[in-house]
């Protein structure tokens, strides 16, 4: 047996002896491993070849290959990790952003798993009370106990609500910023997406219609991941091609959390139809672009960034006007990295009705079966966020607290 968490130095040998390869192996003896097993690591030399032949002679040993994610899920079961720390480690696998990356790391730090820790216990103890009420009807709940019961799940509700009013942020995070393109033909919506990429990502042409459908790239901007959507040009046709493609570009703009208007200034002014109106906050920029032409006295009045496609001029400060358009809902996550994700957000939900519910019950003086449900439905909400959900502690914590059974 090899001594626990040092380095050691094997061979790994075929069926006949043979070595295949000169390995380092360490031992992590449970329970102090990822999974809280027994753990061993094998590292063996890069090659493809020889990596192949050492895994064949691991799987004819009895070894197996994990299953997705299996390492995490055993961490999970055996109590080395919560379930928002489990989701941490893909999160920092498939970050895609430096904020998002920090996000997760802080996630597993227990970024998440803290605050609803700490609103569990408070709702545990809450429920305890209730709960020795219900078993002694005979005894009336102090109002003093009354109001501080109202006290705690006020106090829960609001750390909840904070959590929860982090659901957007994650979303940009993980899924990244969602930017349409839009503007009336030819006026520079795929000479601005690949001047942003730096390459020919898009095919430009003088000839309105060129782009037919969505094209969507990438960019790493400022920190974030920015998902940019070069849609096709509104206008009136006839093409039956080219009115899908339009209809695509109101799809995008409708799940846009930024629309980028693009206009040619040195044109008359092609107004859009009314219906590429944004949705309510859903930010919006106008781009005058063409700067290095003359500008058209129809755009005099038009309040927007100049550009030009061309050149590179103005799009320092488009970048930044971008930049600020995210700097509460993205970059805040600097100073406060919780960034909940969609079960999270599910989950938070059901937790914030069920105690609005029950605060409501309790300040009317209704049964406390009534107000115990309620807080019993919230506690299994915030369980299922960590994956830890045991109403036997709220016995326990019963038991502990009140001289029942003496």
């Amino acid at each position: 047996m090899p001594s626990a968490r040092r380095v050691t130095l094997v061979q790994v040998c075929d069926a006949d002896g043979a070595v295949l390869d000169s390995c380092l192996l360490t031992f992590f003896p449970a329970p102090r491993s990822f999974t809280g097993e027994d753990v061993a690591e094998l590292s063996c030399h890069g090659g493809q070849l020889v990596t192949q032949r050492v895994l064949e002679r691991l799987f004819a040993c009895g070894a197996r290959p994990s299953e997705p994610g299996e390492f995490s899920r055993r961490a999970f079961e055996n109590g080395k990790m919560d379930l928002t720390r489990a989701e941490a480690i893909m999160d920092i696998i498939s970050a895609g952003s430096d904020l998002a990356l920090r996000a997760a790391q802080h996630q597993l730090a227990g970024g998440i798993e803290r605050p609803v820790q700490s609103a569990i216990d408070t709702l545990v103890s809450t429920c305890a009370l209730l709960e020795a009420h219900i078993d002694f009807p005979e005894e009336d709940i102090p109002e003093q106990n009354i109001q501080s019961l109202l006290a705690d799940i006020f106090r829960v509700k609001r750390d909840v609500g904070q959590l929860l009013s982090t659901a957007t942020r994650g979303r940009l995070l993980r899924e990244g910023i969602r930017v349409a393109i839009i503007g009336a033909p030819n006026a520079g919506k795929s000479c601005l997406l690949n001047r942003l990429l730096g390459y020919e990502r898009a095919i430009v042409s003088a000839i309105p219609g060129t782009t037919r459908d969505t094209i969507e790239e990438t960019i790493i901007f400022g920190g974030f991941s920015l998902r940019f959507i070069d849609t096709a040009g509104l206008r009136e046709s006839d093409d039956s091609v080219e009115r899908v493609g339009m209809q695509r570009t109101m799809e995008a703009l409708n799940h846009a959390d930024l629309i980028l208007e693009v206009r040619d200034a040195s044109s008359p002014h092609f107004p859009l139809p009314q219906d590429t109106a944004p949705a309510d906050g859903t930010a919006r920029l106008v781009l005058l672009n063409k700067s290095d032409l003359p500008m058209h006295p129809s755009h005099a009045a038009d309040h927007g960034i100049r550009i030009s496609c061309l050149t590179g001029d103005g799009f320092e400060t488009l970048r930044q006007a971008i930049i600020g358009a995210f700097s509460d809902s993205v970059l805040g996550v600097q100073s406060s990295a919780v960034a909940v994700n969609a079960r999270h957000r599910f989950a938070l939900q059901q937790a914030l009705d069920a105690l609005e519910r029950a605060e409501s019950s309790l300040s009317q003086n209704l049964a406390a079966e009534l107000v115990a449900i309620d807080l019993r439905e919230a506690l299994e909400a915030l369980g299922s966020i960590t994956g830890r959900v045991d109403t036997e502690d709220i016995l326990t914590r019963v038991f502990s607290t009140f001289c029942i059974g003496k």
